[in-house]
């Protein structure tokens, strides 16, 4: 069987029935003025008279509880209270003792559907209302010990469960705002992924294709060479795609550094590039933002700078916030890399605050350079290291 979860409106009419039951079933309460109305004695009259106060009673308190957070103003629910409040007041003072529960349920109603601002004054406002007309009641004394406290505590009860209503439904929607955040996270991490992997990987295609293409008429046997070139590069960019999809890519330096050469190499570029990097104390994750910086820099060299020269440099730097490991590129094109940041550059600002570390990207007097830096754990290499 459905059911209805804390703070939900129903559903369904099913989910309704489950509700109205669960509510309902505190009218047994109403068991008193049932009593009086059969068994009290009264005249025709007065017992239709009561029959009609007490359904209106009710029907008016099923209103007020089942419209609760439906977005009326507080007003509208103070003078429904006040209307409940009425009518408890007139069927006591008119029909007797019996009749007093009735002001439990106003209590009861005031703690539902006020927030506890205003909650705290009418439950303690209804419950002297009780006092008053109790005491007015011939031998409603007797029965004021035995309302007063279910009527305080019940109001004040209610006011909790709203609380945690509230709550509920706050932290239901914080989840949802979460997950939400976590599936737009995703997306840029994928778009992020996917730019490098593809930007590197085309470029290279279509370097080695235009490349394939000058030498086939003279040089069959090396055009076919850069197409088995291609045929590797395109299955490999087909593995990263997945991997990076699946979320296992990470990058090495190493391997970053070998693909620069092959690029920058079948770009025509002179590449002036490190031995193999020393990596001790950098962070994996550092050593992945430093490689998909390469791959970025790389590939804006061979598509945008028109360079001749590229040189890739890494080295440890001692800062004042600690010691940092620097990616330098720089290369001596004049290329237009369009007027402003682009996305891979955004990417790699992302990836590099992550990892804890900066990025500069800028023209100089013969080109263009980018510099990354990621901080690294202190070695005794570091010590005496220049700033």
């Amino acid at each position: 069987m459905s059911s209805v979860g804390i703070g939900q409106r129903p559903q369904n009419r099913r989910q309704k029935a489950v509700k109205f039951l669960w509510v309902g079933i505190w009218l047994a309460y109403l068991s008193a003025p049932v009593s009086d109305l059969l068994h009290g004695g009264h005249s025709r009259g007065v017992v239709v008279l009561g029959w009609i106060g007490l359904v209106a009673f009710v029907a008016w308190y099923f209103a007020l509880i089942f419209r609760t957070g439906r977005g009326e103003t507080n007003g509208v629910v103070l003078a429904s209270i006040a209307v409940l409040a009425t009518q408890a007041s007139v069927l006591a003072l008119t029909l007797g003792r019996e009749w007093l529960v009735l002001f439990v349920y106003v209590a009861i109603s005031s703690g539902v559907a006020l927030p506890f601002r205003l909650a705290r004054w009418t439950v303690p406002a209804v419950s002297a209302l009780l006092t008053g007309v109790a005491l007015a009641v011939p031998g409603g004394a007797a029965f004021l010990a035995g309302l007063l406290f279910p009527a305080l505590l019940g109001g004040f009860s209610m006011t909790g469960v709203r609380e945690i209503i509230r709550t509920s439904i706050e932290l239901r929607e914080a989840r949802a705002t979460v997950a939400q955040l976590a599936a737009n996270e995703e997306r840029l991490r994928l778009a992020r992924d996917l730019h490098d992997l593809l930007g590197h990987s085309l470029s290279l295609i279509t370097i080695k294709s235009e490349l394939a293409g000058r030498m086939l008429p003279d040089h069959p046997d090396r055009a076919a060479q850069q197409v088995a070139d291609i045929e590797q590069v395109s299955r490999q960019a087909l593995v990263d795609v997945r991997e990076a999809v699946a979320g296992y890519r990470r990058p090495r330096l190493a391997a970053e550094l070998a693909g620069a050469r092959v690029a920058l190499t079948a770009a025509g570029v002179v590449a002036d590039l490190p031995a193999e990097p020393d990596l001790s104390g950098v962070p994996e994750d550092s050593e992945t933002a430093l490689a998909w910086a390469l791959r970025e820099a790389v590939t804006n060299v061979v598509r945008h700078s028109g360079a001749r020269r590229c040189t890739v440099e890494l080295l440890r730097r001692q800062t004042l916030d600690g010691p940092v490991l620097e990616l330098s590129v720089e290369d001596n094109g004049s290329g237009d890399r369009g007027s402003g940041p682009g996305n891979g550059l955004a990417g790699l600002t992302e990836r590099l605050t992550k990892a804890g570390g900066t990025l500069e990207a800028g023209g100089t007097r013969h080109g263009f350079r980018l510099a990354a830096r990621v901080p690294v754990a202190l070695t005794s290499a570091d010590v005496g290291s220049p700033a």
